[in-house]
């Protein structure tokens, strides 16, 4: 009886020991490194700013640190080039909400951002932040090239459209400070296209016999050319392996960089 009361402390002390390790093992770092590698031909870089407001807010793998958007104040005003882009936005049939002025210091700022939560019958998912400029282009993108052409190759409409990055604040690895476009909400990200028959389109490369998925997607992914000034995907670097990355940055001479 004198031996095994010691005994069984030891084991106990033990097994908190233990139990400690563990926990502090599972830190927020380790949820945090689990952000996918999607920007213009590097990795991403958060740009110091306040408080959640760095993170990847439209980011599925951050959905335990969600960005809580506040809607547009019903005195806020808006320049004329804002009230027809949401004229516009509204005629193609785009489900959106406008939001408070977004201001995360340094580059990171949208003036008047809009919340896209769909684009006629077809589900943004996550809902994207974005410029409402970004958010018209990407709508006439969808209705005259995505949807018809997943009619022509699938005869079937889109259901949802996932995306991996909407706004962001952070800056292009490598590139000495130079803002994304996803910091302004010019840029977006698109990783898998599900479709109304069941059928799911994931970006990534597709195998060697699947005609009509290679199809598909590079039939979207050229005509995206004429709608953005940006667009890389696949086959363009490591970092974009999974998913299309389309973007309005304004470059001289109508320059598009398409690849």
């Amino acid at each position: 009886m004198g031996q095994s009361l010691p005994r069984a402390r030891a084991l106990w002390c033990g097994g908190a020991l233990i139990l400690l390790a563990a926990l502090s093992a599972c830190t927020t770092d380790d949820v945090m490194s689990l952000r996918p590698d999607v920007d213009v031909g590097a990795q991403t870089a958060a740009v110091p700013a306040r408080g959640l407001q760095s993170l990847v807010p439209s980011n599925p793998m951050m959905t335990a640190y969600p960005r809580f958007n506040e809607p547009a104040p019903p005195t806020i005003t808006m320049s004329a080039d804002e009230t027809a882009c949401r004229r516009d936005l509204k005629k193609l049939g785009v489900q959106f909400r406008s939001l408070a002025p977004i201001d995360d210091g340094g580059a990171c700022r949208i003036d008047f951002p809009v919340e896209v939560s769909a684009i006629g019958s077809a589900e943004m998912k996550p809902a994207a932040t974005l410029s409402c400029a970004m958010a018209a282009t990407f709508a006439r993108w969808t209705r005259k090239e995505l949807v018809p052409s997943a009619r022509w190759r699938y005869l079937s409409g889109v259901k949802t459209i996932h995306q991996g990055s909407s706004y962001s604040c952070r800056n292009i690895r490598g590139s000495r400070g130079k803002p994304s476009q996803h910091s302004v909400g010019n840029a977006l990200d698109i990783m898998r296209i599900e479709l109304n028959n069941g059928k799911d389109i994931d970006v990534r490369k597709p195998g060697w016999f699947a005609f009509r998925q290679r199809g598909f997607l590079n039939n979207v992914r050229a005509d995206g050319c004429d709608y953005f000034t940006t667009v890389l995907g696949p086959g363009y670097d490591y970092d974009h392996r999974n998913h299309f990355h389309f973007d309005i940055m304004p470059r001289k001479n109508g320059y598009v960089a398409c690849k």
